[in-house]
């Protein structure tokens, strides 16, 4: 399709109403329809498998479902049948539902290398109470976070290292200091210029790169000798890594973990989970100071925790992990071959694990370029795929695959024609899209 012909009328009516009413038009800032092109943001009616259709009439083909939480495909039976089954039964009690035991029994046989684990709904809930966590542990205030990764959580201890710090006091963000990924050297110099202060390190396991041979095992070893807590945000890799997280594959254990995204395939549910000595300090056997850990009124909700327990058992018994691993793998290969042939292999750069693949939009001196990431998306967005990033679901199959390797070849050849140009404001028809941490509107 013609990008100049490919309109959205009524998704764009439907941002219009959202801007009026919802701050940023979404509930998610990486989903406002600044990260789209201009008027080409389109508004989900509904999805089923690897596919989504907009209020339009428009099919996509969708890469990185719901923020990389929609790991099986929309609507998986096996999810929709376990939440279906407990909606009849009541979603939340002034007690704890048997489900909450299930649940628990469950997450911790398919990631044991935790002893103990608490649900919520969200992964800022989670890596916040971790954070708390290690401070009362340790009675250490300052919180080192990898520079590298660009999300931990809403709360103000991280928030207020970005470049949107509004309504943050400056002494909370003090206590936040960062570190490099793959840097053992500088983590450990971090460690002793704050020596005997920085309560946990957190981080990413990994994310667009491995991690370099010894240095989460490094890292486990700093964490020891400086007397810190070792914190593993496993939102992204928990699954997609292996059904253990990357925990389980890298064989290093932390002390604590967080997991969310995958784990509910959309259904809204996180956990905080980790070492017993550490967790029962949120917990009422212990003689300690008391740490208000999670307390959310829907952290249990029931239907949730059977989602989150319908996941665990599709990963296991189908190979899901695997499976994103080999799709993953056959688009990278396709997107590859494909810009390389159109003569911009160096330019539009797949980036990262098979299961988590991204893409990097260079400019013609291959610099990082909002104007370039526009023209391919416009293109990407008016051939049917709906790809803020090539992370894959289990739900696509072998076609899906091949198509979107059709749609990237033909943005790649305008692409082309931009860079030759040295310009690609022509092909934007808009403004180009933009990041999400930035200081001003």
């Amino acid at each position: 399709m013609d990008t100049d012909q490919f309109r959205l009328p009524r998704s764009r009516k439907a941002n219009e109403r959202l801007h009026a009413m919802v701050p940023g038009g979404a509930h998610t800032y990486a989903k406002g329809d600044d990260q789209y092109p201009e008027n080409l943001a389109p508004v989900i009616s509904h999805g089923r498998g690897a596919h989504v259709w907009d209020v339009d009439g428009n099919r996509y083909i969708e890469y990185g479902s719901g923020l990389r939480s929609v790991s099986l495909g929309h609507a998986h039976p096996r999810v929709i049948e376990a939440v279906r089954r407990e909606l009849g039964r009541g979603s939340n009690f002034v007690r704890p539902s048997i489900v909450e035991v299930e649940a628990a029994e469950r997450f911790l046989a398919t990631v044991p290398t935790a002893e103990m684990v608490k649900f919520a709904k969200n992964g800022s809930d989670a890596t916040t109470a971790a954070v708390r966590l290690a401070r009362a542990a340790t009675g250490r205030p300052r919180v080192a976070v990898c520079a590298d990764h660009p999300f931990f959580s809403v709360d103000d201890w991280f928030i207020g290292t970005t470049p949107m710090p509004a309504g943050v006091p400056a002494a909370t963000t003090d206590l936040t200091v960062a570190f490099p990924y793959g840097d053992l050297a500088a983590a450990d110099e971090l460690l002793t210029r704050y020596r005997d202060e920085v309560a946990c390190l957190i981080l990413e396991p990994a994310t667009h790169t491995e991690p370099p041979p010894g240095y989460l095992e490094g890292l486990r070893e700093l964490a020891d000798r400086h007397g810190c807590v070792l914190v593993f945000d496993e939102m992204i890799t928990g699954f997609r890594w292996s059904e253990a997280g990357a925990q389980g594959l890298y064989g290093v254990v932390p002390d604590l973990s967080t997991f969310g995204k995958a784990l509910g395939n959309g259904f809204a549910v996180s956990a905080l989970a980790g070492r017993r000595d550490l967790m029962e300090r949120g917990g009422l056997r212990h003689s300690g100071d008391r740490v208000f850990l999670l307390s959310t009124t829907h952290g249990a909700e029931t239907h949730s925790l059977a989602a989150a327990m319908a996941v665990q058992t599709t990963y296991v018994e189908e190979g899901v992990t695997a499976r994103l691993h080999a799709l993953g793998e056959r688009l990278a290969a396709g997107v590859r071959d494909a810009a390389a042939g159109l003569g911009v292999g160096e330019h539009l750069v797949v980036r990262g694990r098979a299961s988590n693949l991204v893409f990097a939009t260079l400019d013609e001196n291959r610099r990082p370029s909002q104007e370039y990431r526009t023209l391919f998306l416009r293109r990407l967005l008016a051939g049917g795929v709906l790809a803020p990033s090539f992370v894959v679901s289990s739900a696509l199959d072998d076609a899906d695959i091949d198509r979107t390797v059709e749609v990237v070849a033909q943005a790649c050849a305008v692409y082309r024609k931009a860079l030759d140009a040295a310009d690609p404001t022509p092909w934007l028809a808009g403004r180009p899209v933009k990041p999400v941490f930035r200081r001003l509107a």
